[in-house]
């Protein structure tokens, strides 16, 4: 791994040597700012408790599934990557087997973070990755992560993260929140995020326990849908009282649907007796989707929305390694009808903030900047999961700008699990962003000047304005 990739000053920076020198100004603005992760999946808990990593391979490879599912269509068994906390191999041997693959993630956006955790996080400057030296590569990464300054909490410091979202189930009880809210020792900001999927999903595993559960503990005494819409609104108020600025909604579709009372009423309860079809469980999703809306005009929750998904379309993958284990494949999704009711409604409504996110390239022109451009509730969601890779990023600013300007955008989200590389991604998209404006000041299409303000605005300003922070 030469140490002239990972760490040279210009990585994603435009080739020509005029328009890299206006990029290069440009980064520097912004290379310092602070970090704003106003979506992503790292455990609370983990922060508050300061846990200590275990090991490389339960660090950097076993729950990163943009690592595993590419080793695994190279015919790497999961069970030798300990994915899913399967442990048929040693941590070790999983590295190893790592390392012996390691050039397939040539061009790939996880090489590309990986490398620069490799260099910043862990100091493997002078180390190349490969079979040959996997074992000394091992005991490296080991003795850094067994250092007391690689916690949790010193890296947040270390990382330089002001706001880190998680992301948390309804009826999380949030302890691990209003611990670090409540320590004076800790500065960076960890907020929850309402996630209500399962308690949605009629297709979802144990709905009904869930549904029921939701009711019992925040629906007032209420039963059936009017208790379950009264815990959800609770539930929400709960989040908002311990810092929480958005819910989230991984829905299958973009679709959203105003149903009367007792049409919603009759769908809730075949999907409590699990009698409900499919297609009557996406009518409710999206009926729910409509009504997570209308809450949040209520209680003032940014509502971000990442559909186009099928989720572990692998069945025996799913039984024996679990969800989120690299074998979900998107599909195109129709935003502009979908989200019309939705936006009929409440696109107007005094803030109101909706943020989609897509990881269908052709809709970033053709639906969602024009939505953006014109609603003033609608953020420009940023490229998310398979899209959040430098070309794709190139792609999407370019596919949005035109049309919406820079104002309308979301900011960077991680969307990761995978801590270590927080700033390796961030860094990524600050230099996608000063490479995009360094060709529209070379092309004379905006001034440098403004360049340099416009930066600091996507980098820092847009993601607190879009998730009110």
């Amino acid at each position: 791994m030469p140490s002239s990739i990972a760490n040279h000053p210009d990585r994603l920076l435009p080739a020509d040597p005029a328009v890299r020198q206006i990029a290069r100004e440009l980064h520097a603005d912004v290379e310092s700012l602070p970090i704003i992760s106003p979506h992503g999946h790292v455990d609370a808990a983990m922060i508050a408790n300061d846990t200590p990593f275990p090991d490389p391979t339960a660090l950097l490879l076993s729950p990163d599934h943009y690592v595993t599912r590419l080793l695994h269509a190279n015919g790497v068994p999961l069970e030798q990557l300990r994915v899913g906390g399967t442990s048929e191999v040693t941590a070790l041997d999983a590295w190893k087997t790592f390392c012996r693959n390691w050039d397939l993630f040539d061009g790939t956006a996880s090489g590309y973070w990986l490398r620069q955790e490799f260099v910043d996080v862990f100091g493997l400057d002078d180390l190349d990755i490969s079979e040959a030296t996997a074992e000394v590569t091992f005991k490296t990464l080991q003795a850094k992560i067994d250092e007391p300054g690689f916690r949790p909490r010193a890296l947040m410091d270390s990382f330089n993260i002001e706001v880190l979202a998680t992301t948390d189930d309804p009826l999380d009880p949030l302890d691990a929140h209003r611990a670090l809210a409540a320590d004076p020792t800790f500065a960076s900001r960890v907020l929850p995020t309402f996630r209500p999927d399962a308690y949605i999903k009629f297709w979802g595993a144990g709905f009904a326990q869930k549904a029921d559960a939701l009711i019992q503990t925040a629906g007032d005494g209420a039963t059936g849908y009017d208790g379950y819409l009264r815990a959800m609104a609770n539930r929400r108020r709960y989040f908002v009282e311990h810092g929480a600025v958005s819910s989230d909604h991984g829905s299958h579709s973009a679709a959203t649907l105003r149903l009367s009372r007792g049409e919603a009423a009759s769908l809730f309860e075949k999907g409590i007796a699990g009698t409900a079809t499919m297609a009557e469980g996406y009518a409710f999703e999206a009926h729910m989707m409509y009504q997570q809306a209308a809450m949040a005009v209520e209680d003032g929750l940014v509502m971000t929305m990442h559909p186009g998904v099928h989720r572990n379309t692998h069945s025996s993958t799913l039984k024996k390694f679990g969800p989120d284990t690299g074998h979900d494949i998107p599909f195109s999704v129709d935003f502009s009808t979908g989200l019309q009711p939705l936006l009929e409604d409440f696109g107007t409504a005094k803030g109101f903030h909706f943020i989609p996110f897509t990881i269908d390239e052709t809709v970033f022109s053709r639906e969602i900047a024009p939505l953006a451009g014109f609603f003033p509730s609608v953020y420009i969601g940023a490229p998310w999961w398979f899209l959040d890779a430098p070309d794709a990023m190139m792609r999407f600013r370019s596919a949005v700008t035109e049309t919406a300007g820079f104002s309308r955008s979301s900011g960077f989200i991680d969307d990761t699990r995978a801590f270590c590389s927080i700033p390796a991604r961030h860094d990524a998209s600050r230099r996608i962003e000063a490479s995009f404006l360094a060709r529209l000041v070379a092309e004379h299409r905006i001034t440098e000047d403004r360049a340099h303000e416009i930066i600091v605005d996507v980098v820092d300003g847009a993601p607190r304005r879009a998730f009110k922070l």
